[in-house]
């Protein structure tokens, strides 16, 4: 099932992975696509190529919890298939721990009732690697424990729980992808930034980088374009429905490695770098066993670029010049 023709909504659409998963949805020409967001960290600004596409496509300011409202809208804009990205990122729960698991639960909640009460065809639910915890195994596949060592990663973990008993019970048509540590354009740069608009920002500002801990622990980074692009191959592929994937590259890379990286793209090697003491829940080691949505896709997950982080620089130069 293609999204060509269908009625695509996206929760989390004007945030920065949905963003680029409503351009990549737009690129296969939909019927309409409609985003919900409530903006939190999202920007209309990330929409405007879409926007600009001439495709049916409405923006909605809404919390994606909102059941009766998300189901008004479900059916006025004849909605077949949800993808989710919606929720509350992980450094807003070491802040706002309650409100960060009561919200992402609803959230899953609310889109699971959605399909459950026949009102959309098919939910593509994106969870996050952070469910997984600090790994336990070297690669971490689909079925590695869930140690969450954050409100968010339990937030994320339950929501995967939750989306398991409604496909179990009710048999649900739902698709489960977890990204792993994803860099690109888009990403929000105030207070509750990643890594790659940290280190922009203060080269810019001629202050020193922190890296929390040593800067050994590592991640799985992904291109976010190519984490949308695979999210939409992973709907439009037959053998990934019902199924529980990641997605990432399967190559592991430490803070330090990547702050280096991009210290040599922007031509500022040698900038200070200051260590910190570790963040809490700061986890030790992500790798992605990448195996399944290779076979599943037949193809190679593209690795981490110097053009993307170039590209990801230069996005970040004009947001915070």
């Amino acid at each position: 099932m293609s999204v060509n023709s269908k009625s695509i909504l996206v929760t989390g659409g004007a945030g920065f992975i949905g963003s680029h998963l409503v351009d990549r949805i737009v690129a296969d020409n939909p019927a309409r696509v409609t985003v919900v967001d409530n903006f939190f960290l999202g920007s209309i600004d990330n929409l405007s190529s879409s926007l600009g596409s001439g495709i049916d496509l409405e923006v909605i300011r809404l919390d994606a919890a909102d059941l009766s409202a998300m189901q008004d809208i479900v059916e006025r804009r004849q909605v077949d298939t949800l993808f989710d990205l919606a929720m509350i990122p992980l450094p807003t729960s070491l802040e706002y721990p309650a409100w960060t698991v009561q919200t992402n639960v609803a959230i899953v909640t609310t889109v699971c009732e959605l399909i459950r009460r026949g009102l959309i065809e098919r939910l593509l639910h994106v969870s996050s690697s952070e469910a997984y915890g600090s790994a336990r195994y070297i690669p971490m596949d689909e079925d590695h424990p869930h140690d969450a060592i954050t409100p968010y990663a339990a937030s994320k973990s339950a929501g995967d729980r939750i989306i398991e008993s409604y496909v179990q019970t009710f048999g649900i048509d739902a698709t489960v992808v977890r990204p792993f540590n994803n860099i690109g354009p888009r990403q929000n740069p105030g207070s509750y930034a990643g890594i790659v608009p940290i280190v922009v920002q203060r080269v810019l500002s001629g202050i020193p980088i922190e890296i929390f801990g040593d800067g050994e622990q590592t991640r799985d980074f992904i291109f976010v374009r190519d984490t949308a692009d695979m999210i939409v191959a992973v709907h439009d592929e037959p053998q990934c429905r019902g199924e529980v994937l990641n997605v990432a590259t399967g190559v592991e890379t430490s803070i330090n490695t990547l702050v280096q990286r991009l210290l040599s793209v922007m031509g500022a090697e040698g900038h200070e770098i200051v260590h910190r003491d570790p963040r809490p829940g700061d986890v030790r080691r992500h790798l992605a066993d990448a195996t399944k949505v290779r076979k599943a896709l037949g193809r190679d997950i593209p690795l981490l670029t110097d053009e993307a982080l170039a590209e990801t620089v230069e996005w970040y130069r004009g947001v915070l010049a």
